[in-house]
């Protein structure tokens, strides 16, 4: 549809879309009528019910829905767009949000943009956070996109982060910063976090953190050199560094992003970015530290498109999902899962509540951070700097009327007793600790304080787990190890006799590393009246570990071990991620 075919805007913006379409002379108002019946008995957008009796097209609901959002209508094949416009957006950047720039107004830092979806105002939202620029957004049709993003970027030319950091290395107005050391002033660290190489090499690692399921992105600044590196299924992968001298432009922009403080350098700052890509919120941490050498920023990516809160998919077996979900079914009682930091244990517990959460329960969480915002959890983020600690929350909490309760992490004997507190008072409560199995959390639990007896009368159960790197299902192939890699699990080559083994060969799909994505391996104590006898009688753990082994425990080396000989994980990631028990 030409401009000149529709209304202006103005006219249009905002009115319902039968209106919208009857102004621009697409429907009449008898047929918009004969829509709103049918939409009455039917349910469902009005555009589509207009499309199915006939009325209109697609492309016409499309330009009508734009319209509403204020959005001018325009014809991409009819304008020849300015290489320098172009440029200012990464090739990368207007592939994923589906986003070409069409015009630059230096004056007031407005880069119109080209859109094929009316719903896609949060690519605006986002280039405004990432780029730092104004912007006005028109709309296009599907196929017109297409043909732009192919012929402005071509998938082989696009610009990679080499290509972006040799552009970088050329440019004199950063080269200036080069051993400038401290003495650079507040409107020069603008001017180098407003520079656009820095902004485009910045988003360009980010797109491809987010896309590469990164859970970490580090800039590193050391004595001699600038290290960018991310983390990819618990594993750190450095990547081409940049040039030492735009370490403060990256953590600056880094700062202008999150609205932390730029002129501060010398204090730990934290904040966090959101965006959504491709459809999907993404919610970057950040950290913000200062090193002898300039600031290291880390940036932790919580991608809640990419997890799957579903207990079914974490990992355990049938055996393991019938005991876990027996314990989180309990009327009240404590629920520890435990593990060191990054092995999946808020997962875990999500995945626990997403399958409770009902009309009927009521569910409070203390977290530090919150990592996803679930519907029909009520979540308290806890503050520390203002004393809103663990166990001011869950001091709140009992006077909420909960059901269940998660808290974060039980620090100190303050939070384990009101949680002991809530769980004598009918609550079930879930909560992580920092212990390498099972049973020595038991002995971490009596350290901090707690009574044998009031460990005994709450505690139904202990989840121990760790992720394991998941052999790539792309490059997987048979192999037999040797006798040494057996010897690391205590192995013989008669105990895995008839037992096939499999690695990852490495392949474009799971960027030659073998492995792609990571699964939990766990161990599940339950306490039943023996055990709880022996913690009264002081245990030690490994009379605890014995004998929870005997009533049917499996340990996470043997979990791991299941793992491996189903296929799904190699030797080298169980030794790494399980203590041997002798």
């Amino acid at each position: 549809m030409a401009a000149d075919e529709m209304p202006p805007v103005s006219q249009l913006r905002g009115r319902p879309l039968g209106r919208v379409l009857i102004k621009m002379g697409k429907v009449t108002r008898a047929q918009v009528s004969e829509a709103l019946e049918v939409q009455k008995k039917k349910r469902g957008p009005l555009g589509q019910i207009l499309i199915e009796l006939g009325f209109v097209n697609e492309r016409d609901v499309h330009f009508a829905l734009a319209a509403q959002a204020g959005m001018e209508p325009l014809t991409l094949a009819n304008i020849d767009i300015d290489k320098k416009i172009i440029e200012m957006l990464p090739g990368q950047m207007a592939n994923t949000y589906r986003v070409v720039p069409t015009d630059y107004d230096a004056a007031s830092n407005t880069l119109g943009v080209a859109l094929d979806s009316p719903d896609n105002f949060h690519a605006t939202d986002d280039l405004k956070t990432l780029m730092g620029f104004n912007v006005i957004a028109r709309i296009t049709t599907r196929d017109d996109m297409t043909d732009a993003l192919n012929r402005y970027y071509p998938e082989e030319q696009e610009a990679g982060i080499s290509a972006l950091i040799n552009e970088i290395s050329s440019d004199p107005n950063l080269a200036k910063f080069e051993n400038r050391g401290e003495s650079i002033d507040l409107d020069e660290i603008r001017e180098m976090a407003e520079s656009n190489p820095v902004k485009k090499l910045l988003n360009l690692v980010l797109l491809q953190a987010i896309r590469d399921k990164s859970s970490d992105v580090h800039f590193e600044p050391f004595e001699t050199e600038y290290k960018m590196r991310y983390r990819i299924d618990g594993v750190l992968f450095e990547m081409v560094p940049p040039p030492k001298y735009i370490a403060l432009a990256i953590s600056s922009r880094i700062k202008v992003m999150a609205n932390l403080d730029i002129a501060e350098r010398r204090m730990p700052q934290d904040g966090r970015i959101e965006l959504l890509v491709q459809g999907r919120p993404v919610d970057l941490r950040v950290s913000v530290l200062p090193t002898m050498f300039g600031e290291s920023v880390v940036l932790r990516v919580l991608d809640r498109g990419q997890v799957n809160l579903d207990l079914e998919r974490l990992g355990l077996r049938d055996d393991e999902l019938l005991v876990f979900r027996q314990l989180i079914n309990k009327p009240h009682g404590i629920l520890i899962v435990t593990g060191p930091t990054g092995s999946g244990k808020t997962t875990t517990l999500y995945s626990a509540l997403r399958e409770l959460n009902s009309p009927d329960t009521k569910i409070l969480t203390a977290e530090d951070p919150v990592e996803y915002d679930i519907d029909g959890l009520v979540q308290c983020q806890v503050r520390a700097d203002i004393g809103l600690t663990f166990a001011r929350c869950l001091r709140s909490f009992l006077r909420q009327d909960p059901d269940v309760v998660l808290v974060g992490e039980v620090r100190d004997l303050e939070t384990a007793q009101i949680s002991v507190q809530a769980s004598l008072t009918g609550h079930l409560v879930f909560s992580t600790l920092h212990t390498n199995d099972a049973p020595s959390s038991i002995a971490r639990l009596l350290d901090l304080g707690l009574e044998p007896f009031l460990v005994t009368a709450t505690l139904e159960g202990i989840v121990a787990q760790r992720l394991v790197r998941r052999v790539c299902t792309n490059c997987k192939e048979e192999y037999v190890p040797t006798e040494e890699q057996l010897m690391e699990l205590g192995l013989t080559s008669d105990d895995v006799k008839g037992r096939i083994f499999y690695y990852g060969k490495g392949c474009e799909y799971c960027n030659n590393t073998g492995y792609r994505g990571r699964i939990g391996i766990y161990e599940i104590m339950v306490l039943d009246d023996d055990m709880r006898d022996l913690i009264m009688k002081h245990a030690s753990t490994n009379v605890l570990r014995d004998a929870a082994r005997k009533r049917g425990m499996r340990t996470l080396r043997e979990s791991g071990l299941l793992a491996i000989y189903d296929g799904v994980t190699t030797l080298e990631e169980v030794v790494k991620e399980t203590l041997f028990e002798e």
